[in-house]
């Protein structure tokens, strides 16, 4: 039983930024209940980064301590979009596209969570068959004094950007999910605060429990901005072990400890120690090693893990070229034909940017003109992480 308490102290406290109702939530944990705990993700992108992954772990220490976890994939509010996060209104997916992401959503959740004991659900099943009528009912049960005192509708509105009055059914929607499993708690970012209060209002409506709500902090990505798909800066849960490695080690030292802490589930007596050691002068690329190899680990394996770190430390450290370089066919000897080629860029004002950037070597000199020529044997590369040889 004292275990059981220590594990439920730190899953309502490790990378937690609010519980709501926390007394309850903390006594039907102590309790022999089993909830159901329930997490919504919407496949607005075909990868889950690492940001992500914050929150399935807290579904895991769940999961862990015997309750029933609730996966929802958003295939019918991933159409709508939720706009929580955004500066701006964000565009309607084609259901078509948002069923191509969601389809290895489910492989990459079970790197973390055991999807086998889950219960997994779809909100198309219910949130399809809803008609006006009812819609009229949910939405009656907030005000839209409630909905622009939000942080990010209320800025949008002091700019007079456009708020689409879809904004304003999402919560709805997401709220009503809870209502469709009945559930106990539901998890999410800061972000995603109004609408998980939602579904607590919903449940009054329909005359359910209120469920309990566990926020999570955010995480900052590779650039120093909140990690996100439309800022191109996640390390994703489908990354290979050399880039998953490598983008670890590319991140801020200032970020080691809340990665530890948020990312991973090394003991926190251990990071506590990390965080000294670096206090006491331990150069901070030795502990993000050790931070870049545990995550690469949880996703990658051991025998990734060390495959990353050893390519880390022969490329980056090293400063050579690895072994195991793609090599690729070219049609042309231009620098820029060559980039997109070899799928170095993805278009030639791209590659032309790069080289311009100095983001380009050919054997290990920086490319300075879009006039290069490239040959037989040369190895190319972009950034610090990619090659490509010519054959």
């Amino acid at each position: 039983m004292a275990e059981n308490q220590l594990k439920i102290e730190e899953l309502l406290s490790r990378g937690v930024d609010e519980v709501i109702d926390k007394h309850n939530l903390k006594k039907e944990l102590l309790s022999d209940k089993k909830l159901n705990v329930k997490l919504g993700i919407d496949p607005t992108s075909p990868h889950i980064h690492i940001g992500h992954s914050i929150l399935l772990l807290k579904l895991k220490d769940f999961q862990q301590l015997g309750h029933k976890i609730h996966l929802i994939i958003g295939d019918f509010t991933g159409t709508i979009g939720d706009t929580s996060d955004k500066d701006a209104v964000r565009p309607m997916l084609a259901a078509k596209k948002v069923k191509a992401n969601a389809k290895t959503y489910l492989d990459q959740i079970a790197k973390i969570i055991d999807v086998k004991k889950a219960e997994v659900h779809y909100n198309s099943k219910w949130l399809a068959a809803l008609n006006l009528k009812e819609i009229s009912k949910q939405a009656d049960a907030f005000s839209l004094a409630e909905f622009i005192a939000r942080k990010n509708i209320k800025k949008r509105l002091d700019l007079k950007k456009r708020i689409s009055l879809r904004e304003l059914i999402y919560p709805l929607m997401q709220g009503y999910d809870s209502v469709a499993i009945e559930a106990d708690v539901e998890i999410g970012g800061t972000d995603q605060r109004f609408n998980l209060l939602a579904g607590r209002q919903l449940q009054q409506l329909y005359k359910q429990k209120p469920q309990d709500i566990l926020t999570t902090n955010l995480i900052v990505g590779l650039d120093g901005r909140k990690m996100s798909a439309t800022y191109n800066n996640t390390v994703n849960l489908t990354d290979e072990p050399q880039d998953m490695f490598g983008k670890i080690m590319s991140i801020s030292d200032d970020l080691i400890i809340p990665y530890f802490i948020h990312c991973t589930r090394v003991a926190l007596d251990k990071i506590t120690d990390y965080q000294q050691q670096i206090k006491e002068g331990t150069n901070p690329r030795d502990i993000k090693l050790k931070l870049a190899y545990a995550i690469t680990k949880l996703y990658c394996k051991e025998e990734g893990a060390s495959e990353g770190k050893k390519h880390f430390q022969t490329v980056f450290q090293n400063k050579e070229v690895p072994d195991d370089i793609v090599e690729k066919k070219i049609s042309s000897e231009d620098i820029i034909s060559a980039l997109v080629e070899t799928e170095l860029a993805p278009s030639k004002s791209e590659a032309g940017r790069l080289i311009k950037q100095g983001g380009v070597k050919i054997n290990q000199e920086i490319v300075k003109s879009e006039k290069t020529k490239v040959k037989k044997g040369d190895i190319v590369q972009k950034g610090k992480r990619e090659f490509v040889k010519i054959k």
